[in-house]
Formats: C-alpha cells, sequence, structure tokens
C-alpha cells in the first residue's frame, strides 16, 4: 500500500508573542514556533501546525512550503529541537531556498545485504554531506555489501552519489568497515580452569557439608 503524501504547503501564522510562555500556549494549541531566516531577509517569528509539520518531519531535510500572509515562499527545516523526555517538538529553524539553488545538507547511509559470514559491518559515518538542489535533496545514499570480506573498507569517494549531488564530506572519510568480530571466547585451556575451578569449588562446598553433619 503506497505511503499517503502529505501536503508540504504550510499556513502559517506570524508570532507577535515570544518567549517560554508564549511558546508554551502555542504548543497547547497544537502549533509550533518557529523561526526562518535567510537571504538576506528579516528572521520571522512563525506558528506552524503541530500535526501536519510532525509528519513532514518524518522525512529527513524536509522543504515547506509556506504560506505567509497570502504569499508563498520555500524552506529547509535546518534544525529540530525536541523536548528529551516528552519527545514533542518546541521549535523548528528553517532556511528560506529557492528553486534551483544549491544547498550543503546531511543525509543518512544506508547499508543493505550481507557480508562475508563470520564478518560483521560497522557503519563508522552514519551521515555523510552532500550538495544538492534544494528541491532535490536526496533522502539517504544506498550501500550494498553482500559478500564482501573482512578487510573492506568504504570511504565517502566509493559511494554512488544519488542523481545531482556533489560529495562535501571528505572523500577519505570511512563509512564502512567489514571486519570480524573481536568475540569474547576464554579458549580450550581458560574454558578447563573455569570447569576446575567450578569443581573445586563443589568439592568445598561438599566437605562443609560433611563437616556441618
Amino acid at each position: 500500500m503506497a505511503e499517503k503524501q502529505i501536503d508540504p504547503t504550510i499556513v502559517a501564522d506570524v508570532r507577535e508573542s515570544f518567549g517560554k510562555g508564549a511558546a508554551r500556549k502555542l504548543r497547547v494549541l497544537g502549533k509550533i514556533p518557529a523561526v526562518v531566516y535567510g537571504h538576506g531577509t528579516e528572521p520571522q517569528h512563525l506558528a506552524l501546525p503541530g500535526h501536519q509539520v510532525a509528519l513532514l518531519l518524518r522525512k529527513k531535510n524536509a522543504v515547506l512550503e509556506l504560506k505567509v500572509n497570502g504569499k508563498t515562499q520555500l524552506a529547509l527545516v535546518k534544525d529540530v529541537q525536541k523536548d528529551p523526555v516528552k519527545a514533542i517538538i518546541e521549535h523548528i529553524d528553517l532556511i528560506v531556498i529557492r528553486k534551483g539553488e544549491k544547498v550543503t545538507v546531511d543525509i543518512p547511509v544506508h547499508v543493505e545485504g550481507e557480508s562475508y559470514p563470520g564478518t560483521i559491518a560497522n557503519l563508522e559515518s552514519p551521515t555523510i554531506s552532500v550538495e544538492a538542489e534544494a528541491t532535490h535533496i536526496p533522502e539517504r545514499v544506498i550501500v550494498n555489501i553482500d559478500g564482501f570480506e573482512d578487510g573492506t573498507q568504504i570511504h565517502a569517494k566509493d559511494l554512488e552519489l544519488p542523481s545531482g549531488s556533489t560529495l562535501v564530506t571528505d572523500p577519505e572519510t570511512l563509512v564502512i568497515n567489514i571486519v570480524i568480530p573481536a568475540e569474547v571466547d576464554l579458549g580450550e585451556e581458560e574454558a578447563e580452569d573455569a570447569e576446575a575451578a567450578e569443581g573445586a569449588e563443589g568439592a568445598e562446598a561438599a566437605e562443609s557439608t560433611e563437616a556441618a553433619e
């Protein structure tokens, strides 16, 4: 079943009141305090519809189409502040963008496939920075590790970037490292020592019981 698309057009209200108390009242009304800035414009303090925006923010680097006082502008979500306990959105920072403009964003690295049996894939860099068109920001970069053996290393320069994206992260940055996990293995000798120790403890317990009798 196809995922229902959320309307990216946000009807925003201009905020006239500021401070923690005013922000708290907004959140009670189901709205999220936000500020939008960039391109030499004066920062605008807005109130956004909470439920709609929360759904749109499931997508990283979400681009919102803001309607403020009848005028429409595009804005990229730059920062989301959440309450660490209640996990509710407390504030959003937005940057004004224009169609065709290039922006630098962090996108997640998604690992697919299974490396060679007995190895694991350590994701050393869960995100990379890329430059992309503001209205065509890729959701992620996919890396298939099927059959990769111990010692294989994938650096940022080895990634196949989504079309239209340019790497910003240092090309030599280690992204994925295929290794054999260091297991906590006692070995035969240590296992025998452990068994001997358990036997000795059992003998001591038996002697104590006999003495008590």
